[in-house]
């Protein structure tokens, strides 16, 4: 998150990089409550620390899987936080993409598209002013998700390779995963096999069941369904375990495990 220290907030400073590294490790709740926990009791003019620990909280929010209760606050949040200089520019574009990731959680993808080109409109506005290539990266990682969501995977297909090469560590994975799934949508499935196959680094914890679940649809649409099946309850136990109940992929591994077994999902 890009932030400028001054005498004033150097404390903040230290405060928010421990907490952004709560978030990175995956321990959501604990990030999220310690960020609010610490909101100041009185706002600073220019850059107020509270909106720092909003962006902070809501976006661990999202990474939980809390997406629609996350998408209010969103929506207030980025209403509040005008962009009177570039730091608040920069937060607010950053709480515009964790709202992208919420829309798209919620199947509202025309809105999340339409999020997600509005900040990188904004993005090529101030990259001579700020260093946005790490946003741009995760913004368009978030449009490729958004367009296989609209069964335009030719078009998300484009985008993640495009962005592959910009891409390292663990979001490299998660990426990959990406490009898998659009590939599964114009049914390329072994292509989409030889993806989730490669040695990639261990996906973040906001990733769970993430790579698993892009496989299980592979090997489901090779007719492979017995892998398919043992492949997408892997991908359920670790949503289970390491994402909130409410988490988008968590009702999409149930969903993929029932069409596998012909069960019905719970609560279908």
């Amino acid at each position: 998150m890009t932030s400028i220290r001054t005498a004033r907030d150097s404390q903040w400073g230290k405060t928010f990089a421990r907490l952004r590294t709560m978030a990175r490790e995956g321990r959501y709740e604990e990030a999220e409550a310690r960020a609010l926990a610490a909101l100041p009791r009185r706002p600073w003019r220019r850059r107020p620390p509270h909106w720092e620990a909003r962006v902070l909280a809501t976006g661990t929010a999202v990474m939980h899987g809390r997406t629609a209760e996350a998408l209010d606050e969103l929506d207030t949040l980025i209403a509040e936080l005008e962009p009177v200089g570039l730091n608040s520019q920069m937060l607010r574009l950053i709480a515009r993409g964790n709202r992208v990731v919420a829309l798209s959680g919620l199947r509202r993808y025309a809105e999340a598209e339409t999020e997600a080109n509005g900040i990188l409109r904004e993005l090529n506005r101030i990259a001579h002013r700020a260093p946005v290539a790490a946003l741009e990266v995760n913004t368009l990682g978030h449009l490729a998700v958004v367009l296989c969501g609209l069964a335009r995977h030719e078009e998300a297909e484009a985008v993640a390779r495009g962005n592959l090469p910009r891409t390292d560590g663990p979001a490299a994975g998660v990426l990959h995963a990406t490009l898998a799934r659009s590939l599964n949508g114009q049914g390329r499935h072994e292509e989409a096999l030889t993806e989730v196959r490669r040695s990639l680094p261990p996906p973040p914890r906001y990733a769970a069941g993430y790579l698993d679940l892009v496989t299980a649809e592979a090997l489901d649409g090779l007719g492979r369904r017995a892998e398919a099946e043992d492949t997408v309850r892997r991908s359920l136990a670790d949503c289970e375990r390491r994402l909130h109940p409410a988490h988008p992929r968590t009702g999409e591994a149930r969903a993929l495990l029932a069409r596998i077994t012909g069960e019905e999902a719970a609560g279908e």
